[in-house]
């Protein structure tokens, strides 16, 4: 894989939450390493960089005396609006001290605003609006207090690989406290052996993270994994490296450090595909049959009623929703012509019975092949 970073102009670095946790909720002596090494970096080589960044749980605990993360949604949502503003003004000091005139700007993000496509383009030109101004590091977060999906954003790192594509970064690093994608549980293998390339994320490479439990060893890979099936898919570099590392940033830019990078996908998703596929919190599930499933991806039909066989949750009609094949992998995702009550009525039936099951036929399709999306294959 031929991945050249030497003219990156913009570069999104996504700071975990593994990195920001200590004894009392928050740590931030990692992070004020990281904005030092960003703040050299913006002013040699004047990169537009964007920060995602975890924290707002930890600054509320820690400033509500709390020992144990809450449980409840609620107390949740409360704990991360209470440490929302001292993650940002933590911020905000470490680049006065350090970014020699550099300012911050608050991003809060909700799924709503990137299911929306007008949203989510109103989004990108407030960043690249950040960026001309040339001084702003625009800094992301989850609208926690306000968004009920929060934790099926997987700790940012989907995130900010949505962010990342929308903003046609350059490259998007994942800064966690661990170098990169392993063989094996490191943990519990010491010859476990760090995966250093790789050129689209496929379902063996799915299972290393599937056997893995912890945050602390592999066990955040499932979440970066999903990160990278955005950006194979947008033509987007991607690395996970190790936060804890000095000037980590500099390094993975300068291809100086061991870190897990990869590439794009033989086919990059138009942005309007990207849209379907990452943009919008998906709603639901179909699973298919295998018949169904060579279909899709060998013949590139649209999804028809006749090869489902279940349909999970309840969603209308232009939801969007993946599609899972016999084993529970996901394929693929689209935007329905029917919604899930209507679908379940109709699936495993032939097209020409739409009309006598649900007393009209809008569609032939329940996803047409404009709208669906394969992923990873």
């Amino acid at each position: 894989m031929n991945t050249n970073l030497t003219e990156v102009k913009t570069v999104v670095v996504k700071i975990g939450t593994s990195l920001l946790s200590g004894e009392r909720g928050f740590n931030g002596q990692i992070v004020e390493e990281i904005v030092k090494d960003l703040s050299a970096l913006k002013r040699e080589r004047d990169l537009n960089i964007l920060m995602v960044s975890s924290g707002a749980m930890g600054c509320g605990m820690d400033i509500l005396g709390m020992k144990e993360r809450p449980k409840l949604l609620p107390l949740k949502q409360a704990t991360a609006a209470v440490g929302q503003s001292r993650l940002m003004h933590y911020y905000e000091t470490l680049f006065l001290v350090y970014g020699n005139g550099l300012k911050t700007a608050q991003i809060l993000l909700s799924p709503p605003d990137l299911d929306d496509r007008r949203s989510y383009l109103n989004v990108r030109n407030t960043i690249r609006t950040l960026f001309d101004i040339g001084t702003v590091i625009p800094i992301v977060n989850e609208n926690d207090p306000v968004s009920t999906e929060e934790l099926k954003f997987g700790d940012n790192d989907t995130l900010a690989a949505r962010i990342a594509s929308k903003i046609d970064a350059d490259l998007l690093i994942l800064l966690s406290n661990i170098d990169g994608l392993y063989d094996c549980d490191p943990a519990q293998h010491p010859g476990a052996k760090l995966i250093e390339q790789v050129e689209t994320v496929t379902p063996e490479l799915e299972m290393l993270a599937d056997d893995t439990l912890t945050q602390t060893t592999i066990g955040g890979m499932k979440t970066k994994l999903e990160a990278a099936k955005i950006a194979c898919a947008s033509g987007l570099p991607m690395a996970i490296a190790n936060g804890r590392k000095d000037h980590i940033v500099r390094r993975v830019l300068d291809g100086e450090e061991k870190c897990t990078m990869f590439g794009h996908g033989s086919a990059i998703l138009p942005h309007r595909k990207r849209w379907i596929a990452f943009g919008r919190a998906s709603q639901g599930a179909i699973v298919v049959d295998e018949g169904c499933r060579r279909a899709l991806i060998r013949g590139g039909s649209s999804l028809l009623p006749v090869g489902v066989t279940k349909v999970s949750d309840q969603f209308d009609m232009g939801a969007a929703v993946r599609i899972m094949d016999p084993h529970g992998r996901e394929i693929g995702c689209g935007l329905v012509n029917y919604s899930s009550d209507e679908i379940r009525r109709i699936q495993g039936c032939n097209t020409k019975d739409i009309q006598a099951i649900l007393g009209r036929k809008d569609f032939d399709e329940i996803i047409h092949r404009d709208n669906l999306v394969l992923l990873g294959q």
